[in-house]
């Protein structure tokens, strides 16, 4: 399934009244079973705490359910308010090793203009696994969670 079908998917179950939270898992499971390079794909949410906390995921269980924005690729992506695209991720000094296997990482922000709510974290066992297709793609389910959030969160600032 690609993006756009990904996101009429999101609208359509959305407006049969699913929740958030279901949404949110929906979109996790859709990203990833949508590439055979994405071996985990989760959502890490913000809080106003300045710390990341893991949402739905599939793929291997991970240590890394709370991270500080600042902190590894996740939370450098937030600190910088950019996506992060990492080829190899055995080059990166602040890497938060999920998985010995994961030799690549896309981190996309989940955002309305400069309000950051969460991310999708996406690994991969295959170096360079994310072009920028993949990303443009990830970004338009991203962008389509947007909403869930802030209507979760009107007064949130990040």
């Amino acid at each position: 399934m690609n993006a756009d079908a990904i996101v009429t998917e999101l609208d359509a179950m959305r407006a049969q009244g699913w929740s958030a939270a279901s949404l949110k898992e929906l979109a996790v499971r859709l990203l990833h079973e949508s590439n055979p390079r994405f071996h985990w794909t989760g959502i890490y949410e913000l809080f106003p705490d300045g710390t990341l906390r893991l949402g739905p995921f599939l793929g291997a269980p991970t240590d890394h359910v709370s991270i500080p924005v600042g902190r590894g690729v996740c939370g450098t992506a937030v600190a910088e308010a950019r996506n992060i695209n990492v080829p190899d991720v055995r080059e990166l000094d602040n890497y938060l090793a999920c998985s010995l296997e994961t030799r690549s990482e896309l981190v996309v922000l989940i955002r309305t203009g400069n309000r950051i709510y969460a991310q999708i974290d996406i690994d991969s066992h295959q170096p360079a696994a994310f072009d920028p297709g993949t990303e443009e793609s990830v970004q338009k389910v991203a962008d389509a969670l947007a909403p869930l959030y802030e209507a979760e969160n009107p007064g949130q600032r990040a």
